[in-house]
Formats: structure tokens, sequence, C-alpha cells
């Protein structure tokens, strides 16, 4: 068979092989179903009976010449330093290797490896592994990101809440199955909090139950989180970008506050903030620098498409009006807490409100602001009256004069196919965004999708109904549903899915599309599709 038969699809091919190949390779069930008939490969015999790979592969951070590859050695007796050699290949057989290196897992870092082969051709998928300690690690499956010149479309899902104890991760599975171009993860990875007895998952003590503090509570959680075999299929089926939100470190931080004002919070955030890049695929650049990451930047899918990330955690000011000797977020009326309207106030820093300014892509059809919780105002109580209204202040209506602002941006520079992410909330939202949405003819600037959690729970779904009453801007909401969205964007056309699984405490559950919207290029706002 010729390496032309071999060699990977291109970007929107998605055949059965395809599939089948993919479900082999992503949940662990042994050889692929391939038709392609690789190489035969001396196989790797390991050095102890303790798996060195446990935790799976993965790749992100896409560009068109580079991609980020990840994966972390696991077991113990390990050296402070180890060699893991990696290959990155055209086929599944491993027969035409195109970049190969080798990479030093260190004790200090979690045996962590980011590898970044460069001069990738742009637009291809590709197929990557591990080899350290005698042993040989799953194969991953990647792609680089089209050329700048390039149109072709972009199949991606965003997903976010991931909570291992308050459900199973059946949306990963079906991720798998769509085979996407990308992954766009929004926030809330693992959860820092204590098990709960009784809910449908337990932490097993070994993997730390308890409250994550310390860094090593930090690396046994998402060890935990990533032993799950979907959400490593996930990991393998497709590149991801990743932003954070809040309990990566700690539920409702703001800054280098935290909820309970500890004294000591920059050295849990520190923690919390390696740990993250020990377990995310991305470069070697936003390793922790004193503390601190540079989260924010941007990717381009040619010239469809700029995927803006930002982080909306690590700079903003603390929540207005928090609950007496608290931080952390509150619900208040509007008109007893001033503080909700200081112009001054943000939620993005006034470095990275500038940068995203500068940021916008006026020369791509679409661009995509992947942020972590509900941009549209939701504000509770009577929208109208300040002395009813009620605002969470961790949202974005804590921060109105923020939001304004960026809106602003958006409409005064006409800011083409804004279409703004997010998650957080454990409930879908689809909202048109405006500059003032109390403005009665105040036109549509922007398009939002809010996604649900892949298992965190939500509230009552009554209360999201007297929000879509109220706000005529959210054009849909459930907050009953677990899933995630699935995305495909043309030139013209952005084609969207709400995915929502049928039993969330099933692992092996189906899934079913809960509603589909259309947004047409220059024209905000979505429409049933």
């Amino acid at each position: 068979m010729s390496d032309a038969t071999c060699a990977p699809s291109r970007p929107g091919h998605r055949s059965d092989l395809q599939r089948r190949r993919l479900l082999g390779l992503g949940l662990g069930l042994g050889a692929l179903a391939s038709g392609c008939a690789p190489q035969p490969v001396q196989p790797v015999q390991p050095d102890s009976g303790q798996p060195r790979f446990a935790l799976g592969v993965a790749s992100g951070a896409p560009r068109p010449h580079s991609v980020v590859l990840w994966t972390r050695l696991t077991g113990t007796g390990l050296p402070q330093r180890v060699e893991v050699q990696w290959e990155l290949a055209v086929d599944e057989g491993f027969v035409r290797i195109v970049a190969r290196g080798t990479e030093t897992a260190e004790v200090d870092w979690a045996h962590s490896i980011h590898a970044e082969p460069q001069g990738l051709e742009p637009g291809r998928w590709y197929w990557y592994r591990f080899t350290a300690l005698g042993q040989r690690s799953e194969m991953g499956r990647t792609r680089s990101a089209p050329a700048a010149d390039d149109g072709a479309p972009l199949h991606f899902v965003t997903a976010s809440c991931q909570r291992w104890d308050h459900g199973h991760y059946a949306a990963w599975r079906h991720v798998v199955r769509e085979a996407p171009d990308l992954v766009v993860f929004l926030g809330d990875y693992i959860y820092e909090s204590a098990a709960v007895p009784g809910r449908v998952r337990s932490h097993d003590p070994f993997a730390h139950g308890g409250g994550c503090r310390s860094l090593a509570d930090y690396r046994s959680r998402h060890a935990l989180y990533k032993s799950d075999p979907a959400l490593q299929a996930a990991h393998a089926v497709a590149p991801w970008v990743a932003i954070w939100d809040d309990h990566e470190v700690e539920n409702d931080y703001a800054g280098l506050q935290g909820q309970r004002l500890q004294p000591d919070f920059a050295d849990q955030r520190a923690a919390a903030y390696q740990a993250w890049w020990e377990h995310m695929p991305v470069p070697q650049s936003m390793r922790p620098q004193g503390g601190q990451v540079r989260l924010y930047t941007h990717f381009d899918w040619g010239r469809l498409a700029r995927l803006i990330c930002l982080d909306t955690r690590q700079y903003r000011d603390p929540q207005a009006c928090p609950k007496s000797g608290r931080g952390g977020s509150n619900v208040v009326r509007m008109a007893e807490c001033p503080t909700l309207a200081d112009p001054r106030r943000s939620l993005l820093g006034s470095a990275q409100e500038g940068w995203l300014a500068d940021t916008w892509s006026t020369e791509r059809r679409w661009n995509l602001l992947a942020q972590s919780t509900l941009m549209a105002q939701a504000v509770g109580g009577d929208r109208f009256d300040p002395s009813r209204a009620l605002v969470w202040t961790d949202g974005w209506d804590g921060y109105a004069p923020a939001r304004q602002r960026l809106l602003q941006t958006v409409s005064q520079r006409r800011i083409p196919g804004c279409v703004v992410l997010g998650g957080d909330v454990h409930a879908t939202y689809v909202a048109d965004l405006k500059v003032d949405p109390m403005a009665p003819g105040s036109p549509r600037v922007a398009t939002e999708f809010c996604g649900t959690s892949i298992s965190s729970h939500g509230w009552e779904q009554k209360r999201t109904d007297a929000l879509l009453e109220m706000h005529p801007h959210l054009r849909y909401g459930r907050a009953d549903e677990r899933g995630y969205l699935s995305f495909r964007a043309e030139p013209g056309l952005l084609r969207v899915q709400v995915q929502s699984v049928l039993v969330p405490n099933d692992p092996d559950s189906g899934i079913r599309t809960a509603a589909a919207f259309v947004v047409e290029a220059g024209r905000p706002g979505a429409q049933p599709g």
C-alpha cells in the first residue's frame, strides 16, 4: 500500500474508518482498526511493572509550523532527570517520521515534557509518541494550523467545568467521535475542593481527597483527573488550547486575593499555576516565572479565524461588596453596591485590556474570544430597578464598565464575526451582546455561546427560565444538561450544536443535539439552525 494511502486525511475529511481508528486510539481499546499495515516495530520492553505514561499524551498550541507535545512520567523510583524521546510522523505506523528529539523530564517540574517540534507543514495531521525508561507511550494525533493565506474551515469544540465527584466524562467520549480539529477548554479543568461523601465517584484517598493547598496537592488532583480514560482520549485525538478559571486554584479567587483572605495565598496560587503548567499541553514559554504565568495569547486559523485567549483571574480587581470577612463573590443589590459602577475596576487588568484592543483581527471573518464565564448581562430581580436588581459579583455583571469598554471597542472598530466563548456557570446560554443592553434599540455587536459543564452540577432550570423571561438578549438557556458545544466555522457561516449527554452519571451515556444555531458572517446574533 502506498504512503499516500496511509497518510492522514486532510482537514474536513471524516471517514468511518478514521473514526474507528480514533476510538481505538483514544479509548485504549487495543490495536487500531487501520487499513494500512505499518512497518513492524520491535516492542519496547518495560523496565518494571509500573506504567511510566499512565496519564496519557496530549498536544496543544497549534501554529502553522509548530505544535506542543506533552506527557508526564509516572510511577515511583523515577530518577531526578530522565531523558525522554519523542517522534512525530505523518502516518499512524510511524513509517514516515518527520521530526524527533529528546527532552529532559525533571523532578522539579513533575517529570513533565513540553516538546515543541518546528518546521511542520501547515494544515496537516500528525501522529506522535514518547519513549522513556524502556517504555513507549500510546500515540496521539495532532495537527498544525493552516498557513496564513489558507481559508480552510475549522471544526472545534468548547468545554469546561469537569468536577470529578459530580459525574462521569461521557461527553469526552463523544468529542473523540467527532474528531475535531481543535479542543478549546475554557476553565475549571480540576476542582480544588475536598471530596464530598456520597457523590457519583469519590476521590481515592491515595489521590488526595482533601482540599488542595500545596504543590503536591495540586499535582495529585491533576493526576487523578487525567487518569480518566475518556479525558485521555480527548487529549489524544486533537490539539487543545486551554485557559483557566478559578477552581484550578481556589473558588472565586481574584488576583492575589483568596476567598478566605489567607495571608499565604500567593504561595498557594504559585503552586497551583505550576501544577497547571506541568499538566497542560502549553509551550515552555508559559512556564511560571515568579509565581506568574502569561496565559493570554492568540492563535490564527489561516485567513478564516483568530482565536483570542483571555485570563480572567490573574489580573482582576477583587469582587465588589464581598461578604463580611471574606473574599470572593456575593449576590448584592445594585443600588447598595456603588463600587459596581466604578469605571476603574477591571476583570482583565489594564495591561490585558490594552493587549486585547490591539489583538482583534479586522482581516479575518471570525474573531473567537475564549474567556471563562458568561459575558451577557444576567442580573436577577428587576434589571430596570437598581433597588431590586441582584448582581452576582464574580461574573461580568460585577465588572459592567469593563465589559462595556470591551464591547465598545468591538463596535467602534467594527470587529468582524466577534463570537464570545464561555463556560463556568454550568449552563448553556446563547446571547446577543450589546454595548448597552439597557438602552432601547442598542444594536448587537457580538454573539455569545456559553457552554454548560462536562460534569459539574447546575442550578434548577426554573432559575434560568426566569432569566430568559427577564432578558430578551438571552436567546437560549439550559441549566439542567451536561455536555459541550460543537462549532464548524466557514467563511460565511458559523454552525453551532449544543451537545447534551443523556445520562450524566453513566460513563457510557449516549448524547443528543439539544439545539442548533447559525451565525452569519457580518450579522451578529445567533439564529436557529
